[in-house]
């Protein structure tokens, strides 16, 4: 498995590791390289490993998942962070994903999301759950008729489709345009919001109310 998807998981519950440890060693794709009980402990391994994704939970003893995300941003820029949480929450979830996550599940999400996810962290994309993306899109103050002074029509056409997990490719096609010019798209986005990834703009988007409810 010399190209399996190293993975390290970060939460309190000695259970909750030993399941998703069990879940990632019978994938035939995934490997557990280590296990924290804390958010420092995650740091310190995800700087000493070296895995492609870290699992993270948010509630822990100490220095807690947030913390350690905005740590890993910093000391190991290179290591994904899926947020995977019991705590049902926009503010957490938009929190997240502004400290560098690039996906946020609930513990009670199904194999093959958890899958989904961590592979397109790995690629370096950002995807939500279609129910979290309809629950946190559209901020209630934001009024239906009230035009968007940030970015232009195609620029929101494009992160509406990364929020929804759309690759620059899949994006291009849809919108019958370039992957060259969804990727310029992109990029001014970033510098709109000063932001370096999909998925911090996709967070500031949602802080903003930039993007449009998605469809069901």
């Amino acid at each position: 498995m010399s190209d399996a998807i190293r993975v390290l998981i970060a939460d309190d519950h000695l259970v909750v590791r030993e399941g998703l440890r069990l879940i990632l060693e019978t994938s035939g794709t995934f490997v557990c390289v280590g296990e924290a009980a804390d958010g420092a402990e995650a740091v310190r391994l995800a700087v000493e490993l070296q895995p492609d994704v870290v699992l993270m939970d948010l509630r822990m003893p100490g220095v807690d998942g947030l913390a350690a995300i905005e740590r890993l941003r910093v000391q190991a820029p290179q290591v994904a962070v899926v947020i995977l949480t019991t705590y049902n929450e926009d503010d957490l979830m938009i929190r997240g994903l502004r400290a560098g996550a690039r996906g946020f599940l609930l513990k009670d999400t199904s194999r093959e999301r958890l899958f989904d996810a961590m592979h397109a962290a790995v690629r370096g994309e950002t995807l939500l759950s279609p129910d979290l993306l309809a629950r946190v899109l559209v901020p209630a103050e934001r009024s239906a008729d009230r035009p968007d002074s940030t970015m232009t029509e195609r620029e929101r056409e494009v992160l509406q489709g990364v929020a929804q997990g759309e690759r620059s490719k899949e994006i291009a096609v849809r919108l019958g345009i370039t992957e060259r010019t969804v990727k310029a798209h992109l990029a001014n986005i970033y510098s709109k919001y000063g932001v370096d990834s999909r998925a911090a703009a996709v967070a500031a988007a949602m802080a903003r109310g930039d993007l449009a409810q998605a469809e069901p």
